[in-house]
């Protein structure tokens, strides 16, 4: 529920069990505090690190409340915030805001990036429909670079929270650049969702590739998931190089409902970590999202399903003795299959893969509370499955009130939430066709 903003802090050491921490930013005179990102200055280009360290540096959007309801459009800028004791307190720069509006209503979410080809710092930030590229040499005084974005990709609603990094493809020594665009409302199931681009920055513009570029006009999107409840997720900076890896997380709701969502205590959460690749498919080089491997050591109870009967039902609760609220499965299979949660007061969600469409499914249709919002469950929620693999992979992640589905190798994602009446406590897998192979592991809490 909209109110005054604030930054949150959590930390771990391993992307699985996370503590929470005090506050980290509080709304002041200039604004409630908005979306951005941090980085490490390790050459304390800023001058505002301590005793020989690197300072970390927040770069995010302050916004004036009274601004808008004033008429003004421009009440959104940037600012910077410092820390000297590893994020544990934060001090906001003086000289705030270090990039003032320029005349543009929605002015939001700075990405911070070294980009060391060019020796300096990139920032690139939403604006409106399009997005802007700022450069700086010490995070204080920045210059606009170029804009990109008017003429492609979706505009069904406002562009925020982009990001920009390199991936190699297909592990190789070949590099792309990826600008990740999250948007609201214009999502492919509703809603909000991400969209990318792919293409090469050259420490002033970014050029996506031609045959990409062909894809994304004419308001075309290529999607990072499919799932209504995955948005303006964004990667990590400053990961150790020689992981060779951009680990991914998102916000785990839908701006279509995510105010009226029926939680106590709680509203919304993130999703799963997640490495991001970039592979060569039949239609082009595509990002494909995993769950970070460290969520392997979150797994409890093993069992293995098997069976030799082409089409049916079969209860999990033969050889799952765990409950199918935190639960992780892996399936391989051809022909229909999906996996159907219930419970004792006939509430049902499903989620798998209709070969006669060739599509992903989720359906939440049946799920329990969906009347706090008519756009939470009024259809199938589908995703195109572009693998040519005759084989299909699904790999699945369950909690209390979510699922992430991470299909042909993370080539397809959905991301979905529900809310049962009471918890799921039983699970089938409904197929017809061969069931190659069924793992199952009990998932540990990581709070």
């Amino acid at each position: 529920v909209w109110g005054p903003m604030h930054w949150g802090h959590a930390v771990s050491q391993n992307l699985r069990s996370w503590k929470h921490l005090p506050v980290a930013l509080y709304p002041d005179s200039l604004g409630y505090i908005f979306s951005g990102s941090a980085v490490v200055d390790w050459n304390n280009t800023s001058g505002l690190g301590k005793n020989g360290k690197p300072p970390l540096v927040a770069i995010f959007t302050h916004h004036d409340p009274a601004g808008e309801p004033a008429g003004r459009i421009d009440y959104q800028y940037q600012s910077i915030a410092y820390s000297n004791d590893r994020g544990r307190t934060w001090a906001k720069f003086p000289g705030n805001p270090v990039v003032p509006n320029p005349g543009i209503k929605d002015f939001r979410d700075p990405k911070v990036i070294w980009h060391e080809d060019t020796k300096r710092w990139v920032m690139v930030l939403a604006a409106q429909n399009h997005v802007k590229f700022y450069a700086s040499q010490n995070l204080k005084e920045w210059t606009l670079l170029s804009d990109f974005g008017k003429e492609f990709g979706s505009h069904g609603g406002v562009w925020e929270c982009p990001d920009l990094f390199p991936l190699t493809v297909d592990n190789t020594d070949r590099t792309k650049w990826v600008l990740l665009l999250s948007i609201n409302p214009g999502g492919p199931n509703g809603g909000s969702a991400t969209q990318y681009f792919i293409g090469d920055f050259n420490g002033k513009t970014f050029t996506p590739d031609p045959s990409f570029a062909k894809e994304v006009s004419n308001e075309n999107a290529i999607w990072l998931d499919w799932g209504r409840d995955n948005y303006a997720g964004v990667t990590w900076s400053d990961i150790p190089t020689i992981q060779k890896r951009r680990v991914f997380m998102g916000w785990m709701s839908n701006w279509d409902y995510a105010q009226q969502v029926p939680t106590a205590l709680w509203r919304s959460a993130m999703t799963l970590p997640r490495e991001l690749s970039l592979n060569t498919t039949a239609n082009g080089l595509r990002i494909f999202s995993q769950p970070a491997r460290e969520l392997e050591l979150n797994r409890g109870k093993y069992s293995k399903m098997q069976t030799t009967r082409p089409k049916g039902r079969m209860p999990l609760a033969a050889s799952v003795t765990f409950s199918p609220t935190q639960m992780e499965g892996i399936l391989e299979f051809s022909g229909d299959m999906a996996v159907e949660l219930s419970n004792d007061n006939g509430e049902t969600f499903r989620i798998g893969y209709d070969a006669t469409r060739n599509s992903f499914f989720s359906d939440r249709t049946k799920s329990g509370q969906v009347e706090f919002s008519e756009k939470f469950a009024a259809k199938v929620h589908y995703a195109p499955r572009t693998s040519k693999n005759p084989k299909v992979r699904m790999h699945l992640f369950f909690d209390v009130a979510s699922v992430e589905l991470f299909a042909d190798g993370g080539e397809t994602v959905i991301t979905d939430i529900f809310f049962p009446t009471v918890d799921f406590n039983k699970a089938e897998l409904v197929f017809d066709g061969q069931l190659i192979q069924a793992d199952f592991y009990e998932m540990k809490g990581i709070w």
